[in-house]
């Protein structure tokens, strides 16, 4: 049994300026004639170009997305890492020397490293894990190499021995895939974004 097709419902025509109701004649008519139907293109043509823009742009990053290279990832996975550990250890004085960050280093974070325990160079298996990476001064990172003896001992006292000595064990050699890397950059940006609201 065939039912009968339902009268269209009266609408109000989306043109603004005329909002008379009228009855549809056909699917997805938005306006009441060809007059209003003008009227609403010029009210929709900064939003549609807007949102042109936005595709163009969208389109853009993911063709550049596929053009990166697997450094490319490596280098956006470990800014997105450095900056969460940055943030997370920002109360806490430089792994190394105990020095303190002033107000203007907390805002700019111009003094700070992400510094490691265990070397990237020595120990690239251990590049991501927050463990052994702990916000650091510029002077002990770079010009005292690490200051690796400073930083164990304030080490053991931050996470304990049998972390510490963990660390210093062997560990599985491992090479991140470029999804993996993606994965790592997105795990830490909404780590860094989940920091910052709390912060706020």
């Amino acid at each position: 049994m065939s039912l009968a097709a339902k009268a269209p419902r009266p609408k109000r025509c989306r043109n603004t300026s005329c909002g008379s109701t009228f009855t549809p004649q056909r699917l997805g008519q938005a306006v009441c004639s060809p007059a209003c139907a003008l009227a609403t293109k010029e009210q929709n043509l900064p939003k549609a170009r807007k949102a042109i823009a936005d595709r163009e742009r969208r389109e853009i990053k993911v063709r550049k997305e596929k053009l990166k290279s697997r450094a490319e990832h490596m280098r956006d996975a470990q800014q997105a890492f450095n900056e969460w550990v940055r943030l997370r250890d920002a109360d806490l004085p430089c792994i190394s020397c105990d020095s303190l960050p002033s107000d203007h280093d907390l805002i700019t974070g111009s003094r700070w490293d992400a510094g490691h325990y265990r070397s990237v160079g020595a120990c690239p298996e251990l590049r991501f894990e927050p463990l052994n990476v702990h916000r650091q001064c510029v002077k002990c990172n770079r010009n005292l190499s690490g200051n690796a003896v400073e930083y164990r001992i304030r080490l053991v006292q931050r996470i304990g021995a049998d972390q510490v000595q963990w660390l210093e064990g062997p560990h599985q050699a491992c090479r991140h895939t470029v999804d993996e890397l993606k994965a790592i950059t997105a795990t830490y940006r909404a780590k860094l974004r989940e920091l910052k609201k709390e912060a706020a």
